[in-house]
């Protein structure tokens, strides 16, 4: 096959995190508690964004997943593990001690917990006392800080795997993913997590007593690095999309009529819960594929707004919510209609990002690198340099391995 750059996991990753922007500009207006809120919510509207959250971040890693499989094609692991040091736990710490804690204080302030300018409530943050109790909280970085422990648990794996021999042996493996009947064999787990830990250990994102979300989300990452960096894989998600996506509409329908309509979830270990642990399982990892295929069928083509998201995905998603948090508490309090707040919010969050991103993260070396970014002030044109979780290797790395699949770059990748 030719080189040729595959862009559609760009725009995966792009979609993926822009969507995350849009559900947050929501959450002021739905029916569940957040960091500001709007005098009135919107039943429909907590419909649809309780819907998004089922799968967008298992999305995102699987896709992180198949950066790690190609970010480990070109580097050893301990050259991995520094630059996820480095472009993972560095964002996380600047975030959580220097921007997040604004949306601490405009919760507080709206709540009437605290009265007074920032400057007098930011000392709290270094008190280190963990939120609610204090300040200190990683908030939507969780995101990151989860990824950043997968990748560490999963050093001895990305090292077995560096071996030839279960290299190819991975290989082999993942060309058996070539039919639906086998794509559909990764979903068991996911409905083993359902059955034993949804109900006992309640999403939480404090990465500790957190074993539902925390096995859910590690088991999509490791699928994203076996199955990623596999043609057939790919190829399989595009000739069946229909299928998955059918399957997924079967999946949402149910899920509605017993379960979301009125947000009642199973609250004991019976029926309830093993049929919506199926029916979630499977239509999470359906949409998940047919996201993919439908992506690699009418998505595989660049344009100047892709290559500008690709370097700015990631500070993007740092700073969004806290953005969001401080525009939203003046948005929510003027007497419009929800769908206009919200539109404004979205607008203005769009409109702060691209200008504090352009003028005081992109063009300094330090604010690049405490916005995850590689150092260097200057990007070639096309490079993809924007998004330092994995998912950005899966658009850089990722896509021009993907085009390399056949025998002689199977051979020559194992000797590597």
């Amino acid at each position: 096959m030719t080189a040729e750059r595959q862009h559609y996991i760009d725009w995966i990753r792009v979609f993926a995190f822009f969507l995350l922007i849009f559900f947050h500009c929501a959450m002021p207006f739905v029916t569940f508690s957040w960091e500001v809120k709007n005098s009135e919510t919107s039943v429909a509207l907590s419909r649809l964004i309780w819907w998004l959250h089922q799968w967008r971040l298992p999305l995102l890693f699987f896709i992180s997943g198949v950066g790690i499989h190609f970010s480990l094609r070109r580097r050893s692991v301990l050259a991995f593990v520094g630059e996820r040091f480095v472009r993972l736990f560095i964002p996380l710490l600047f975030a959580m001690f220097f921007t997040i804690p604004l949306q601490v204080y405009f919760e507080r302030l709206q709540r009437g917990q605290i009265k007074g300018p920032y400057w007098d409530f930011y000392p709290s943050v270094w008190t280190f006392v963990p939120y609610p109790e204090g300040t200190l909280t990683w908030s939507h970085m969780w995101f990151v800080a989860y990824l950043f422990v997968f990748c560490l648990l999963l050093i001895p794996v990305f090292g077995l795997f560096k071996i030839s021999a279960l290299a190819a042996i991975k290989e082999k493996l993942t060309s058996t993913f070539s039919n639906p009947s086998m794509l559909l064999v990764p979903v068991f787990p996911l409905i083993y997590y359902y059955f034993t830990l949804f109900l006992k250990y309640p999403e939480q994102l404090s990465l500790s007593d957190d074993w539902f979300v925390f096995l859910f989300c590690m088991t999509l990452l490791f699928y994203g690095y076996l199955l990623g960096g596999n043609r057939k894989f790919w190829d399989a998600c595009e000739r069946y999309r229909f299928v998955f996506l059918g399957t997924a509409l079967v999946c949402i329908g149910a899920l509605l009529y017993g379960y979301w309509w009125d947000l009642k979830l199973p609250k004991v270990q019976d029926r309830t819960l093993h049929i919506y642990g199926v029916l979630n399982s499977v239509h999470v990892w359906t949409l998940i594929l047919a996201v993919l295929g439908f992506a690699k069928r009418h998505l595989n083509f660049t344009n100047s707004f892709l290559k500008y998201a690709n370097r700015a995905v990631y500070p993007y998603y740092i700073l969004h919510q806290t953005l969001i948090v401080a525009v939203g508490y003046y948005v929510v309090q003027w007497p419009l209609p929800i769908i206009i707040k919200l539109c404004i919010l979205v607008v203005l969050c769009f409109l702060v990002l691209t200008t504090v991103y352009q003028f005081i993260i992109e063009p300094y070396a330090l604010t690049r690198v405490l916005f995850g970014l590689k150092a260097r002030p200057m990007i070639p044109a096309g490079a993809s340099d924007g998004l330092a979780t994995e998912a950005q290797e899966a658009s850089g790395e990722a896509e021009r391995g993907l085009t390399r699949h056949d025998a002689a770059k199977s051979q020559q990748d194992l000797k590597s």
